[in-house]
């Protein structure tokens, strides 16, 4: 019989490891280590590097007062990163774990202005990037030095500081709760926030899933998800360290290249968010998938049917959990877990009313499997406490609005059977208002689903006054669908609408008015679909193929 999945608070419970005592415990390791572009970096090295990327920031930080901007001195200097996925990015996780130095991740998807906004919201000193990045910064003045880690300076700065060694952990700050990172939002429902990583959210997370997926030795850590994503800093990573195991990078995901990278490397484990495991199915299939020798696969907003394909496909095992960057709650699957529902409700957390603070009753289900009381029992999932969640950089309103009475507001809505599984509805800001009744998107996108020419879906709220007239109020449901290899749009069209009379847990107020049939749903760099991009679109067709089906009509009529 396997032993009991511990959770994060079990763990937390111990004797406190930092991510910088993990990082010393690699010096004398040679045969494992860091695998990018077919080079291999063993932990002894890797060690090494961090040590001299630490002298070289000091350095850095020090010269950057004769900047014509100077940043004010801090006893954590943050330094912007806005880099591929390459080891360098993950020695500059490294120095920042084992010194007194904050690294906050740059999304290079973010552009202009944005990229300004976020790199001074984070209170950069120095910015450092690299070939395949610096050119986003052209035109920008971000008032902080810009240095290139794949110049001939960068180069030099580094063989100045050769032969440096790491920090004793004493004299520099690595207890629990001390800043190693800021990581920012996906920015789904608006402008990201910084949030907040420390020694404790890196190492704990990292020990328990080591420890939950039997991690050792000889395992490889496949991370291809962002570095500037908490799914790589606070899963794929930290993995590798406390497993003391290697890790194969890539700089950036590509769903042709992941059988070939798991095979060449020997990857046992891999991490994703979002989309990932849908565009891997994508590629053609070959008889010879499940030859390999990948062993779990874990992460998040996964669907039951692509998780069941994945597993059939490839022989792997996939594990679909549910946290946030801010980590203030997070909910494991158990073996017992239904498809469609996440896991087990966790203790000290609870399903309430947004407006009232009440807790929910329990879902209750029509003989179709429809949900017969979303309105009362979807709410938004709150912890009695902060859980790992250590607050957001420079954005007191952010905190407040999250740590409300000593409680955790996750934002995210949910429903709770009768047997205690939750089931995610969606995001708090992401309700719809059809007829009077709130209706969350993840249930309906779990119906669309299963239609034969439908490879992605997205559901969102468009103004009900596009489909019914001016004189509508509130919402209409609207799907964004990516089709399959093949699959014919007006062929689709034409007979959805028998396909939703067909699903018996599928409402009527439930069923899409609109139809959007593009080439790829807009996604956060971390793969999380934007529903605001879409919306915002409304009926205009943006080069997509668009359907309406107003009030009572049978068919949908293009745009």
């Amino acid at each position: 019989m396997s032993a009991p999945i511990r959770t994060i608070d079990e763990i937390a419970a111990e004797p406190f490891t930092s991510v910088a005592d993990a990082i010393h415990a690699l010096a004398g390791i040679a045969d494992r280590g860091i695998w990018a572009d077919g080079r291999f970096t063993p932990w002894s090295q890797a060690t090494e590097e961090i040590a001299v990327r630490i002298a070289a920031l000091r350095e850095l930080l020090t010269s950057s007062s004769s900047h014509p901007h100077p940043h004010p001195p801090h006893p954590h200097p943050h330094i912007g990163l806005l880099m591929a996925g390459t080891p360098e990015y993950l020695h500059l996780l490294g120095a920042a774990a084992c010194s007194e130095l904050v690294v906050a991740g740059l999304n290079p998807t973010r552009r202009g202005e944005a990229l300004l906004r976020d790199a001074t919201l984070a209170d950069c000193a120095l910015i450092l990037t690299d070939a395949d990045n610096e050119a986003f910064l052209d035109g920008l003045d971000p008032g902080v030095p810009v240095v290139n880690v794949d110049s001939p300076e960068w180069t030099a700065l580094l063989a100045r500081h050769a032969g440096a060694t790491l920090p004793a952990p004493g004299t520099v700050p690595t207890a629990a709760d001390d800043l190693v990172a800021l990581v920012f939002t996906s920015g789904t429902s608006g402008d990201p926030k910084a949030v907040r990583i420390t020694q404790s959210k890196i190492s704990v997370p990292g020990r328990m899933l080591a420890e939950r997926f039997e991690m050792g030795p000889a395992d490889c850590v496949y991370s291809a998800m962002p570095l500037f994503h908490s799914n790589a800093v606070m899963v794929a990573w930290p993995i590798a360290l406390f497993a003391q195991c290697s890790l194969a990078q890539r700089r950036r995901f590509t769903a042709s290249g992941w059988l070939d990278d798991v095979r060449r490397y020997g990857c046992t484990f891999a991490n994703y968010v979002g989309a990932p495991l849908s565009y891997i199915l994508a590629t053609p299939e070959r008889p010879d998938d499940a030859d390999n020798p990948m062993r779990v696969v874990y992460g998040n907003e996964a669907p039951a049917d692509v998780r069941s394909e994945f597993t059939r496909r490839f022989g792997v095992r996939v594990v679909d959990g549910f946290g946030s960057s801010e980590g203030g709650l997070s909910i494991s699957r158990t073996p017992d877990t239904p498809d469609a529902a996440l896991g087990p409700l966790p203790s000290g957390v609870r399903i309430v009313d947004p407006a009232t603070g009440a807790e929910c009753p329990r879902a209750r289900f029509d003989a179709s499997g429809v949900l017969a009381n979303p309105d009362e029992a979807i709410g938004e999932m709150v912890a009695d406490g902060p859980g790992l969640f250590a607050g957001y950089w420079n954005d007191p309103a952010a905190d407040a609005e999250r740590m409300r009475d000593g409680r955790f507001h996750s934002g995210d809505l949910a429903y709770v059977d009768d047997d205690g599984y939750v089931y995610f509805a969606g995001r708090s800001g992401g309700w719809m208002r059809v007829d009077g009744e709130n209706l969350a998107a993840a249930p309906i996108e779990r119906v669309l689903r299963r239609h034969p020419d439908v490879a992605e879906v997205g559901v969102y709220a468009v103004p009900a006054a596009l489909v019914r007239g001016p004189a509508a109020i509130g919402d209409a449901v609207a799907a964004g669908m990516v089709l399959r290899d093949g699959a014919d749009a007006d062929s689709l069209a034409d007979g959805f609408p028998g396909f939703l009379a067909a699903q018996p847990d599928l409402g009527p107020k439930q069923r899409p008015s609109l139809l959007r049939v593009t080439s790829a749903l807009p996604r956060t760099a971390s793969f999380k679909f934007r529903a605001r991009d879409l919306t915002a679109l409304g009926a205009d067709p943006a080069g997509d193929r668009v359907w309406v089906r107003p009030d009572g009509a049978a068919t949908f009529t293009p745009t």
